[in-house]
């Protein structure tokens, strides 16, 4: 489908915004770089996508039903400034919390599909988006339908302390309920996916697929390399290392994703 078809997801604002590729520079309205599906045809550097998009990208036309949109995130804990960086995601993302939650069709197979987005506080997890991932899981299996997961993630949401730290063990639980089911969890990660986020339900998929190059793991590099006093090999934390060393089954470009996807969610089907 692409994302130039985009059934009413995207504002015409948005299309109009001028981004830059990071590597090559190259400057241009963002509706140019939906012809290449946020892929710069330069230098061939995956763009950042938001949830939205994303969608866009692998979703049937019209086949999407969100969910739970009505839980939104509070300063619980009275963090300080914690409002307003909320309200400033919300702009810059559109979206009024860190994950999109619903029901769709990918090439007429029907699934469930939470989709994150970076650009709501770098993608963090807290008690909202735990809650609606948790949530989806939930009617995945009362309803017998395979999940979907794009994944991104800068980890747990600080300014919600132990609260954003127990959605990893909640939501982790969901997905296994799930699988004891029988039910099909397949996880697309996205750069970067780090945290919290990777030391769970990111690594629980039956199959786990990943958008060339991009970022996975835990703790950061310069992290590591200070802890264990070593340099990392090149590449390392990258899509391509991870494959190479079995912590995910296969790369696929935004371009194949959606066949991709829908043959295994027609293969994997419960008939």
């Amino acid at each position: 489908m692409g994302i130039m078809n985009l059934f009413g997801l995207l504002k015409k604002k948005s299309e109009n915004e001028e981004i830059t590729c990071k590597k090559c520079e190259r400057t241009a309205k963002r509706s140019e770089f939906y012809k290449t599906d946020m892929v710069c045809p330069d230098c061939g550097t995956y763009l950042r996508m938001g949830a939205k998009e994303r969608l866009s990208l692998v979703v049937d036309e019209g086949e999407f039903t969100e969910h739970f949109s009505e839980l939104k995130s509070e300063n619980i804990l009275g963090f300080p400034e914690y409002d307003d960086k909320l309200e400033k995601s919300k702009k810059a993302s559109g979206l009024d919390e860190g994950v999109i939650c619903g029901v769709g069709k990918i090439g007429g197979n029907d699934c469930a599909l939470f989709v994150m987005d970076s650009n709501f506080m770098m993608g963090s997890m807290g008690s909202v988006v735990g809650e609606k991932i948790t949530r989806l899981f939930e009617l995945a299996t009362e309803e017998g339908l395979p999940v979907v997961g794009f994944t991104t993630s800068g980890g747990a949401r600080m300014q919600e302390g132990i609260i954003s730290l127990m959605q990893m063990a909640k939501v982790s639980g969901a997905a296994k309920r799930h699988s004891d089911a029988g039910g099909l969890y397949i996880a697309v990660l996205t750069d970067p996916t780090t945290g919290g986020v990777t030391a769970s339900f990111a690594m629980q998929g039956d199959i786990i697929i990943a958008e060339p190059k991009a970022l996975i793991g835990f703790a950061g590099q310069r992290v590591i390399e200070q802890t264990t006093g070593k340099k990392l090999p090149a590449g390392f934390q990258r899509a391509e290392f991870m494959l190479e060393h079995g912590f995910i089954d296969m790369i696929e470009t935004r371009q194949r994703l959606k066949y991709t996807l829908s043959k295994l969610l027609a293969v994997h089907a419960k008939h």
